[in-house]
């Protein structure tokens, strides 16, 4: 039986796990996708690459500057000047080298997916694939939205979820040839909300196609949340070129990804739940908010808990 399952490879759970081997706890991580970092994630495609999640990471409290500073001195993060006098960290050479960082030295298990997890005598039963794995304690991160799917609707750990809100994003990844009219704009009254120009980031590849990132607000994401990326790549390209003012000829790549639970915009408000025995745990950043440093808050006080009851 091992130990401790984290269900999910984000920042939450990557959090948490971390902490639980640094303690010596044996802890598995179970992700359904092929990397790690949930949406703290990079795309390469055509020589060129594109944070098409997270775009920056900021702290508020010590304990995340202080592990910022150590992937800096790793060479996992640095930071990038947004145009507007303000400065973020990144990861380097993506915003997925952060998650790499995070998850080095993990006994990490990718394309597992979880079907149901089932409490039996003496813990619990995760469907993993077409296999069965036996757990003492379970740690949840995916989206709150997910949770009932794994644990059934009538689970106890369910009822406080159903205030918690996620909203979508879809994301618009380009190369366009031309001039960069600015580095960042935000504006959450357009339909672009956000536009990045990625190839600004620190150790992102150079040449004469800029990279840039432009993700939809929430109104947009909703309404059109259900087309495929095909047609939703079609639908921000006029939009991007226009803010930029590029001729659509200068467009050398294109592609567009959905992000389904993207945003926090309802909180649980609390940095996790915990069932009464101490054996199943839910986190993630929608336990406190729409920030990186939230999941990461949520997995590390999960393992200090798990560690407190050990």
């Amino acid at each position: 039986m091992t130990p401790v399952v984290v269900i999910g490879a984000g920042i939450a759970g990557l959090a948490c796990a971390r902490r639980l081997t640094q303690a010596g706890v044996p802890t598995l991580v179970l992700d359904k996708g092929r990397g790690i970092g949930g949406r703290v994630a990079t795309r390469r495609a055509e020589g060129m690459q594109f944070d098409h999640g997270a775009q920056y990471v900021t702290a508020r409290e010590d304990g995340f500057a202080a592990l910022l500073r150590d992937l800096a001195a790793q060479g996992a993060v640095a930071p990038w000047a947004d145009g507007t006098g303000r400065s973020h960290s990144v990861g380097t050479p993506g915003m997925s080298a952060l998650a790499k960082a995070l998850g080095a030295g993990l006994d990490v298990r990718q394309n597992a997916l979880v079907s149901r997890v089932l409490t039996v005598a003496g813990g619990w039963q995760l469907r993993v694939g077409d296999a069965d794995l036996a757990a003492a304690r379970v740690v949840i991160t995916i989206p709150a939205p997910q949770v009932a799917g794994l644990l059934g609707a009538d689970h106890p750990l369910v009822a406080p979820l159903a205030g918690v809100r996620l909203a979508p994003c879809l994301t618009l990844m380009a190369g366009i040839a031309g001039p960069a009219p600015f580095v960042t704009r935000k504006d959450p009254d357009d339909p672009l909300s956000w536009i990045a120009q990625d190839s600004s980031k620190p150790g992102r590849p150079s040449g004469a196609v800029t990279a840039w990132v432009a993700q939809a607000g929430e109104a947009f994401s909703v309404e059109h949340l259900e087309k495929d990326p095909t047609q939703i790549a079609a639908l921000m390209l006029p939009l991007l070129c226009d803010r930029l003012g590029a001729a659509p000829e200068m467009v050398a790549h294109a592609a567009a990804h959905r992000w389904r639970y993207a945003r926090v915009t309802q909180a649980l408000g609390q940095n996790f739940l915990r069932s009464a025995d101490g054996t199943l745990y839910l986190g993630g950043d929608w336990c406190i908010g729409p920030r990186v440093e939230a999941a990461w808050t949520s997995g590390t006080a999960i393992a200090e808990d798990v560690l407190a009851r050990a």
